[in-house]
């Protein structure tokens, strides 16, 4: 048999089945795969927090590490990152993670897994009940998986940290878009509440029933068209607490900074906001200022426009907001002397 099937089938091997530590279970599927056996697993694999980092496991030496872990009830967190696993290994990894019930927090990253490891653990997230925190950052994930991965978020009623970015699912949004505003999924809603993407077009976000509590929107090109879908739905938002679209990359622009400030008129619950390194200007962390003025229910505690320089008249704003939130907390750069004109 070229092929190893993960599975939880009676072992006819008396040493086998004898063998709870798995070792022996491991070394027969690195022989019948090819690979040398990894020995840090092999002295490490009845510990709660297996770290397998950069160990050119590659898709044949992932595939025989899956083996044992399928049965393995000590492993509770997996690190695999920047293994270069491929589609083959993600798929091995994703089909043990639909047996295994104890691991419970898993970082693939930076493994190029592509579409098809994408669609492996789609349909793993779908079948899992016990994995909570689930890392796919940097894995060359395109819009043709988006449908899969989007289905998948709305079918899991256990992750509550996913990170999706450095990948180019552009698509993924109107899939994100209904994940967000879905009041139908009682058990969703409870669940997910650290999301992380990047490479995303925001266009279609939008939904007044968001349960994510942080949203991490960094490097995402985001521009004006972002900042206005994101501030339409942070208008009806009445759950997210920490929102960041910080860094350049975001491109948000003065007038982008206007429209995500009319949404934090009516939020009643982001606490902390992080728009450093954008172009926004004065004018925009102005704008975003005298959001607070305009709305007594406001949250915000943290204001972050790092990098960003300040003209007087948001000086002079900003004690005139402290007065009523003391507790304020506001980050900017440099101060010019005079009002921009």
């Amino acid at each position: 048999c070229q092929q190893i099937e993960i599975s939880k089938s009676k072992s006819t091997n008396d040493e086998e089945q004898y063998d709870p530590t798995g070792q022996t279970c491991y070394r027969k599927a690195c022989e019948m795969l090819q690979v040398v056996p990894v020995s840090h697993f092999l002295k490490h694999m009845q510990c709660s927090e297996l770290d397998l980092m950069h160990r050119g496991l590659g898709p044949q030496g992932t595939k025989a590490l899956a083996v044992p872990l399928v049965t393995n009830t000590s492993v509770l967190r997996l690190n695999l990152r920047d293994n270069w696993m491929e589609g083959m290994g993600g798929a091995a990894i994703a089909k043990m993670l639909k047996e295994n019930c104890y691991i419970t927090e898993v970082d693939l990253s930076d493994n190029n897994l592509g579409d098809d490891g994408a669609r492996a653990m789609a349909g793993m997230l779908k079948e899992n009940n016990t994995l909570l925190s689930l890392s796919l950052s940097g894995n060359r994930f395109t819009d043709r998986c988006s449908e899969d991965l989007g289905s998948a978020l709305v079918a899991n009623s256990r992750l509550q940290h996913l990170d999706l970015s450095y990948n180019a699912l552009g698509e993924l949004a109107g899939s994100v878009s209904f994940l967000l505003s879905d009041r139908r999924n009682q058990y969703l809603t409870i669940s997910l509440r650290y999301l992380i993407l990047c490479n995303l077009a925001w266009g279609h976000l939008y939904g007044g029933n968001v349960f994510l509590r942080k949203l991490d929107l960094s490097f995402n090109g985001l521009a004006r068209e972002g900042a206005l879908a994101l501030g339409q739905t942070l208008r009806d938002n009445n759950v997210l607490e920490e929102l960041n679209v910080r860094y350049d990359n975001n491109r948000i622009p003065p007038e982008g900074a206007i429209r995500l400030a009319m949404g934090l008129k009516a939020n009643k619950t982001i606490k902390s906001l992080n728009i450093s390194r954008n172009p926004i200007l004065s004018a925009g962390c102005y704008g975003i200022l005298q959001s607070m003025q305009d709305n007594p229910n406001s949250a915000l505690e943290v204001l972050d426009f790092s990098d960003i320089t300040v003209n007087q008249d948001f000086e002079d704003l900003y004690l005139s907001v402290k007065e009523t939130f003391p507790a304020l907390q506001v980050n900017h750069g440099a101060k010019l002397a005079h009002s921009e004109v």
